[in-house]
């Protein structure tokens, strides 16, 4: 058993989830504003959904089937990753719900307020049940090899998009967590979030809050920015990051 595992980057996507699901919530209820509108053209909500599912499908396909051997003789513990997937799978059924409203145009959008209730508060209470219960398990029974080998898998989904998730990732963040995000990555690779990534990111209005102005930045694309080398961790330096499982670490604090 290893010392302390790193879970800066899972506390990181945990956080990043809420802030969206509190952003999701306000939308269904601002004023003067049609959400279906909103959230059919909201680069915040595919961020969202693109982020959740790489988060959750690398939890389900790689992390629970780790823990399930390691915990074989603890039923008690068994139950508790059941849970965590049975969580996943209603989340996931109130998004894609979500989706077909959004899909049916004014059929059904009477009931999106309550399914953006239903996920924002399934979605809040999953990620508190996992860091309450599913996190302190963790620590207790993987091994670091075992928690690099999730982190990469989780970090290899990302792939590609990283320079669309990384500023994502960090928005809001605390200085000590974006550091420690950013130490991962080869000096190339913080450059282009220094310049390019985090300066697209900040010019897209994710949730169609700013005003109507003018200027060219406020009309950038996510897409736009220019795509970097993928995050990767330790065992491909070729994509530009130094050291470290990459997208479920965090230093112990």
């Amino acid at each position: 058993m290893s010392d302390t595992l790193d879970m800066t980057a899972m506390y990181a996507m945990h956080d990043a989830l809420r802030r969206e699901a509190e952003h999701l919530a306000r939308v269904t209820t601002r004023v003067g504003a049609d959400p279906g509108a909103v959230l059919r053209t909201a680069a915040g909500w595919e961020l969202f959904k693109t982020s959740l599912h790489i988060h959750h499908t690398a939890e389900d396909d790689v992390l629970w089937p780790m823990l399930r051997q390691i915990l074989a003789d603890r039923p008690a513990d068994l139950t508790l990753l059941e849970a965590m997937e049975a969580e996943h799978a209603a989340i996931d059924q109130v998004i894609e719900a979500i989706d077909e409203v959004l899909a049916a145009s004014e059929d059904g959008l009477d009931r999106l307020g309550d399914l953006t209730d239903s996920l924002v508060t399934g979605l809040t209470g999953h990620l508190r049940h996992e860091e309450d219960q599913a996190l302190p398990l963790i620590q207790a029974a993987v091994t670091q090899e075992q928690w690099n080998r999730f982190g990469w898998i989780h970090a290899q989904r990302i792939g590609p998009a990283v320079p669309r998730i990384l500023p994502w990732l960090l928005d809001g963040a605390s200085d000590q967590t974006v550091a420690a995000m950013l130490a991962q990555l080869t000096e190339p690779a913080r450059q282009a979030y220094q310049h390019q990534w985090r300066p697209a990111y900040a010019a897209l209005d994710r949730w169609h809050q700013r005003k109507e102005r003018s200027s060219p930045a406020a009309s950038v694309r996510f897409e736009e920015a220019p795509v970097g080398p993928p995050l990767l961790p330790l065992s491909d330096t070729r994509a530009g990051v130094a050291s470290g499982p990459c997208l479920d670490a965090r230093p112990g604090t």
